[in-house]
């Protein structure tokens, strides 16, 4: 069971992309480790990262997450990093090969779901994901207002 922090929240978990689910039906899971600089990891330890646009494609047969927001460091100097640069992800060539072979469908894309701290080093959680028409986010939306209404009945039972 991973540590919770007085909040009752993951005391790993660095960020959170939330609104991935929403847009998003997401199919399939990948962890994968991140290749950062030193001022870069600083900044994730401090939680400062912002996954909302990010998303990772291939470039040359590796894998590279891009559009992810890491904060500069604030006590960085001169060597600080680009808060926006393309960042490698590392993950096993099976993997790869399995991933370049999805990708290639039409409208199926790779999303950062979570960022998260294991054993000192930073991850990301990548989803394959597909993306939702409106009528799918209304649908889901509905649903869940139902759910919660019958739960609010059952309560009471």
């Amino acid at each position: 069971m991973a540590k919770k922090n007085h909040q009752g929240l993951d005391a790993n978990l660095i960020a959170q992309n939330k609104k991935a689910r929403h847009d998003y039906t997401v199919t399939d899971t990948f962890e994968a480790g991140l290749v950062l600089t030193g001022t870069e990891i600083k900044s994730v330890r401090a939680r400062r990262v912002t996954l909302k646009d990010g998303y990772a494609q291939f470039h040359n047969g590796e894998l590279w997450l891009m559009n992810v927001h890491i904060a500069e460091f604030a006590g960085g100097n001169i060597f600080n990093h680009d808060p926006l640069r393309n960042r490698k992800l590392l993950l096993h060539k099976k993997e790869l090969k399995k991933l370049q072979g999805e990708l290639t469908a039409k409208g199926v894309t790779l999303v950062p779901l979570k960022m998260y701290l294991k054993h000192g080093y930073a991850k990301v959680l990548l989803g394959l994901a597909q993306g939702k028409h409106e009528y799918d986010k209304r649908n889901a939306i509905k649903k869940r207002e139902q759910d919660r209404q019958i739960d609010r009945v059952m309560k009471h039972y």
